[in-house]
């Protein structure tokens, strides 16, 4: 596993987790949503006595279960990164490194926040990832 790919893994879970999030809020919606009645004639041989949100009640249940598990791995995977990075000496490529990758930063806001250009911080990640050193045992998600 590459520097780049062991640091940009807290930038995945991260999207994981959201997506989950919006998922839940989708399945919320629909279990509090109140269908339409049907007024043509039904023909059931067995009839369902649980009712019709239970089902997106237990997805929530299961949804919310994995986000959990997943904040748990996301929290221990920034705490190493943290580590991780403080090894790194320079201090400019510190910095970019941690808004990089454990704040989520685009290009230009770190640009912005180190007072310097988009080919500079670029520049400052590049020599960067080659001083950084990866655990010989890392979280993988």
């Amino acid at each position: 596993m590459t520097a780049k790919e062991y640091l940009s893994q807290a930038y995945r879970l991260d999207q994981r987790i959201n997506s989950n999030i919006e998922e839940i809020s989708r399945l919320r919606e629909m279990a509090t949503s109140i269908s339409s009645p049907s007024w043509g004639e039904k023909v059931q041989g067995t009839r369902s006595t649980e009712a019709p949100f239970v089902h997106c009640l237990e997805k929530i249940m299961d949804l919310e279960s994995v986000i959990n598990n997943e904040i748990s791995t996301l929290v221990s995977l920034k705490s190493e990164l943290r580590t991780v990075i403080e090894a790194v000496q320079n201090t400019d490529e510190r910095l970019v490194l941690s808004y990089r990758y454990i704040h989520n930063c685009t290009w230009e806001q770190i640009g912005n926040e180190l007072n310097a250009d988009a080919r500079t911080v670029r520049r400052w990640h590049g020599e960067a990832l080659t001083n950084v050193k990866v655990p010989e045992n890392p979280i993988k998600i």
